[in-house]
């Protein structure tokens, strides 16, 4: 039987009447997308025809998921909500916090030991408010989440921006920041641009060494890092409908790396079998009889133009296996010759030292078992692996299914490395190097959804590349970045040359799935009891204090803290890896803010002038230095910026550290919600090339602060070292709620007043 029956029952209950509302409301048919989001607008957003990236909804998601890493973060938040119980069924999971180094047993063992502190922690508040509780060694929380919680026509959010995984079974699920899910956990409306629709249409069929992986990497290649901002893609065609949930959960998991607010497929019969295989017949009995609410109306697919507003087709039966990388996820590169060209071309190694199968994109029984496929051809034909090999299962139920058949020792008899049914190199928790910053330049390629530099080994030298797992598989086996299974021959232990013949596999395991301590913690019914303890000496956790709100004497004569050049990721601006260990402390995890990014005016990482100190110092140390003056201090950025992970630390950090406004080019969507939620502003180039007026030396003033309205622009007065000045317009889209956040402070303030309001 699933978790929260009952919940689900009431949604399918709901369903029908909730779609021909909105349908008659909206005058036409309904996307899947749209049947979802307007089945769930919250109380405070009446039933309207809200325009697609103009107008903010509130909505009541179903449910809340977060992994350990942010978890701390939003659960010390709402710890400061004022509330006993979380108002909506939320989880927590313990992926993030397990470095791979020597194998999952002796790896989960030293997590434990260097992190029970926190895991404590987070089971103690999980016992204490309601909260469901996976252990450390449990799983990938998208897998997990797959596994046991999605479910077809939910809507969840998750404190990571791969929670858009779950739309492999049909969900609206969106990665927020902490403070996103504190408000939902706290029996608040949760706010989003009304999304545009992105339809991808799938034909044909994939067929030999093509898999799932390959379509999420076209549809990177064609919209770029950030041609899914704002938009949910949603995937339909008898393409779509020929592949498996798992399969489908791979390429929603990568719409986090378009920028995509999420993606999802509609309800099909493989949604209905993976339903079945996870002990879950009551959701699929429960979700056939409103199957038609679970896909979109017959029209919309028909004429896909007239309710999209962008449409992609991809023949699935043309597509060959793609490889993207190095250092971006949407460069995308032909297997074989292709490679060749464009490896010699851009200096990229052709020699690979590693690959990795797992993280939460590609963990799944079918991702494994075609990957063993591989494996098993290669020892039977006398072949070894010229990289090292390392595997991560998505969770301990897979593991142990996958060790029960066998999967897993075909991989051991490649000499693989099994890890913790963890994140692992994907979230940069791998000991691959004692002194990565020196480490040498070399080519790793992997099944996860991330390659920014430094993203898997802290090795800006590192270039990884992202392919399918059986690519992967054959990959490492070759040794060669430009290996192509599909006309290239190897050399065996005989001197014979053999191929690799096609990888096959299960899309789910002919028994059944099968686990024996899945890793789960009940909560208690009555946590009132139940203390939660934070050691004030801790460097790992620390309780929060309220923000003091920004005032328009704070918003003048502030100094440039940095001025970003290029890309500017939530890893440049919070890195993970070491700081992971952080994730509570706010004092502590600030020592790494912007520290990632270049300073425009050096070409320099954590180097900026400072006008207190006269001199060159860290951003953090810049910060402080600035703060203690009573100096407040703005970010400039290009495009873009904050792209990658939902850390809300990239946006905690800098108003800890006095941060009062962060200009820039353009946002990635959750960063942007993220700095508005702790009380800062998030401010756009009316004209972009105003960017180059900014100076290293400017004093810089925000001019309108107190009179900031909708849709008002603000000005920014640049006040220039040599006497003259420059001024120019900033927008913003922060509407009446959220300049109210601003003014309390920050939007958990606004919560806490409002509950203390309503006591």
């Amino acid at each position: 039987m699933a978790f929260d029956i009952d919940l689900i029952k009431k949604v399918y209950a709901d369903l029908p009447g909730k779609v021909a509302e909105a349908r008659k409301v909206l005058g036409r048919p309904l996307t899947l997308s749209e049947k979802i989001l307007y089945s769930h607008l919250h109380e405070e957003s009446p039933l309207a025809n809200y325009g697609r990236g103009k107008d903010y909804v509130m909505f009541a998601p179903d449910r809340v998921a977060m992994q350990d890493a942010t978890a701390q973060m939003a659960l010390l938040q709402f710890m400061m909500a004022g509330r006993d119980k979380v108002a909506v069924p939320s989880t927590v999971h313990c992926d993030h916090l397990i470095q791979a180094k020597i194998g999952a047993d002796a790896d989960l063992q030293h997590a434990i030991n260097t992190s029970n502190e926190v895991f404590n922690f987070l089971e103690s508040v999980s016992d204490k408010y309601g909260i469901g509780f996976w252990k450390p060694g449990a799983g990938i929380i998208h897998q997990v989440v797959l596994e046991n919680y999605a479910f077809p026509g939910g809507m969840m959010i998750g404190t990571d921006s791969h929670t858009v995984n779950a739309g492999g079974l049909g969900m609206v699920a969106i990665g927020v920041g902490g403070a996103d899910a504190v408000d939902v956990m706290a029996g608040m409306a949760w706010e989003l641009k009304n999304p545009k629709l992105i339809g991808v249409k799938l034909t044909g069929k994939l067929s030999g060494w093509s898999a799932p992986k390959d379509v999420i990497l076209k549809v990177a290649d064609i919209l770029t890092v950030k041609g899914g901002t704002g938009a949910i893609v949603e995937y339909f065609g008898e393409g779509a409908k020929s592949m498996s949930c798992t399969g489908k959960g791979t390429i929603c998991n990568m719409g986090a790396e378009i920028g995509a607010t999420t993606s999802t497929f509609g309800y099909d019969e493989s949604m209905d079998r993976y339903l079945r295989a996870t002990g879950r017949e009551d959701v699929a009995d429960a979700a056939k009889e409103v199957a038609e609410h679970l896909t979109a109306d017959a029209e919309c697919y028909a004429d896909p133009e007239k309710y999209f507003d962008q449409v992609i087709e991809i023949n699935l039966s043309e597509l060959k296996p793609l490889i993207n990388g190095p250092f971006t996820p949407d460069l995308s590169t032909a297997a074989g010759s292709e490679m060749t060209e464009r490896a010699t071309a851009n200096d990229w190694p052709l020699d690979v030292e590693w690959g990795l199968i797992g993280s939460c994109t590609n963990s799944s029984y079918e991702d494994l078992s075609r990957a063993a496929s591989i494996a098993r051809q290669a020892v039977a034909k006398g072949l070894t692996t010229k990289a090292e090999f390392g595997i991560n299962p998505g969770s301990e139920q897979v593991r142990f299914t996958t060790e029960r058949d066998g999967i897993i020792k075909a991989f051991e008899d490649l000499n693989a490395k099994i890890f913790t049914n963890a994140c692992g190199p994907c979230i940069g928790q791998w000991a691959r190097y004692n002194d990565p910053m020196n480490a040498p330049k070399n080519s790793i390629i992997h099944s996860f959804n991330r390659n920014f530099s430094k993203r898997a080994d802290g090795n800006p030298n590192t270039h990884a590349f992202v392919a399918s797992p059986e690519m992967v598989a054959a990959i490492a086996i070759s040794g060669r970045l430009d290996f192509n299974p599909m006309t290239d021959t190897l050399v065996n232990d005989k001197g014979e040359e053999v191929m690799l013949d096609e990888p096959t596999g299960y899309e789910l395991p002919p028994d059944g799935f099968d686990v024996e301590d899945r890793g789960f913690n009940a909560p208690a019914e009555d946590g009132s009891g139940v203390e939660v303890v934070v050691a004030p000496t801790s460097d790992r956790l620390q309780l929060l204090t309220p923000f003091v709100p920004i005032t328009q004497d704070d918003m003048t004569d502030m100094r440039v803290l940095i001025k970003v050049k290029g890309k500017c990721t939530t890893d440049h601006i919070s890195m993970a890896g070491p700081w992971l260990k952080y994730r509570g402390h706010l004092e502590n995890i600030s020592e790494n803010c912007y520290t990632g990014a270049i300073n425009f005016f050096n070409d320099k990482a954590n180097k900026v002038l400072n006008y207190v100190v006269n001199d060159y110092v860290a951003v953090p140390d810049s910060a402080k230095a600035y703060q203690a003056k009573g100096i407040g201090t703005v970010v400039f950025g290009e495009e873009n910026l904050g792209e990658g992970s939902s850390r809300e630390h990239a946006a905690m950090e800098p108003r800890f550290l006095g941060v009062n406004a962060v200009i820039v080019k353009s946002f990635a969507r959750i960063h942007e919600t993220n700095l508005k939620k702790q009380g800062m502003l998030a401010l756009t180039f009316v004209d972009k090339d105003d960017y180059d007026k900014v100076r290293q030396d400017d004093v810089v003033t925000i001019k309108g602060f107190d009179q900031m309205a909708p849709g008002k622009n603000l000005t920014i007065k640049l006040d220039h070292h040599d006497g003259t000045n420059d001024e120019f317009e900033v927008a913003h889209t922060y509407n009446g709620a959220q300049i109210e956040w601003v003014r309390a402070g920050s939007a958990l303030n606004k919560i806490r007043q409002d509950v203390a309001a309503g006591a």
